[in-house]
């Protein structure tokens, strides 16, 4: 039975390794949530072990850096592992058929501050659907906006016309940026795929992401705890992967879940992920 807490420190003694989420959990996409810098070295004093697991679509050092820009340092923290990362991994060293089989010229939907991900992959980018084989995608850019979806359908039918299959690096559907929802790549993914188009997500909820999670903890599968603000994702990845989850009521889901606990237990009975706890933020 899935209980609800206040504070981690109610249930961090059950773990050794924890696999923290980022935006939504720990930040807002602009500033870190209160108590949330303050819970990482809670746990690093209680000598836990604490990788960050993030569906960025961009490489592990931006995200680094932008942590440590909005006030969350290194030592908060031992690891992290980003979508984008292991999507860039992914097109080095092709993990099976479907990655084998894209093809070398690759078009790019997504914003420039995401070009990082095609350093060092043998790819050439390319300006246009057409000149395609496949297409990576990484989320709206600036110039269609980040709101709406719309904008992006005369490209994904283009694609989709063209019989170009999609490597998505964010399965995120959206986020709150300073109360503002954002849609991400995970919506366009979605949209390609209702279309017809054949999509591969790389990223929560898929439980491949968590091998090198785990192997980054070097604690045993029972012992970790996955924290995380999505049940779509967060919850429902670790749940695939065979590791207990927490589940935090703010983030995507903002205040309405932890005002309403009618609300909460009707989600928690339709979705059954049964998390072992909910928090409504994370906090020691």
């Amino acid at each position: 039975m899935t209980r609800h807490i206040q504070h981690l420190e109610a249930i961090a003694a059950d773990y050794d390794g924890f696999i923290v989420d980022l935006w939504g959990v720990i930040h807002d996409g602009s500033e870190p949530y209160p108590g949330a810098v303050d819970c990482l070295h809670a746990l690093r004093r209680a000598a836990k072990r604490v990788v960050l697991l993030s569906n960025a679509p961009r490489r592990t050092l931006p995200v680094r850096e932008t942590l440590r820009r909005i006030g969350i340092p290194d030592d908060s923290y031992d690891g992290i592992l980003t979508s984008g990362e292991a999507t860039r991994l992914a097109l080095i060293d092709p993990p099976d058929d479907w990655f084998r089989a894209l093809g070398k010229r690759v078009w790019h939907l997504g914003p420039d501050k995401d070009a990082n991900l095609f350093e060092g992959v043998p790819l050439q980018r390319v300006a246009a659907p057409d000149d395609a084989d496949f297409v990576l995608n990484t989320g709206p850019d600036d110039s269609l906006g980040e709101t709406d979806p719309s904008p992006y359908v005369p490209a994904l039918r283009r694609c989709h016309a063209l019989g170009l299959p999609m490597l998505c690096a964010n399965p995120d559907l959206e986020v709150v940026r300073g109360g503002v929802r954002i849609i991400c790549a995970g919506r366009l993914a979605a949209l390609y795929r209702e279309m017809g188009g054949a999509v591969r997500q790389i990223g929560k909820p898929d439980p491949a992401i968590y091998v090198p999670v785990q192997a980054m903890l070097s604690v045993p599968r029972a012992r970790i705890l996955a924290v995380g603000d999505s049940l779509a994702t967060d919850i429902a990845g670790a749940r695939a992967a065979g590791i207990e989850s927490l589940w935090v009521l703010g983030g995507i889901h903002g205040a309405a879940l932890a005002a309403d606990a009618g609300l909460l237990e009707r989600e928690l009975a339709t979705t059954g992920l049964a998390p072992v706890a909910t928090i409504p933020g994370f906090v020691w």
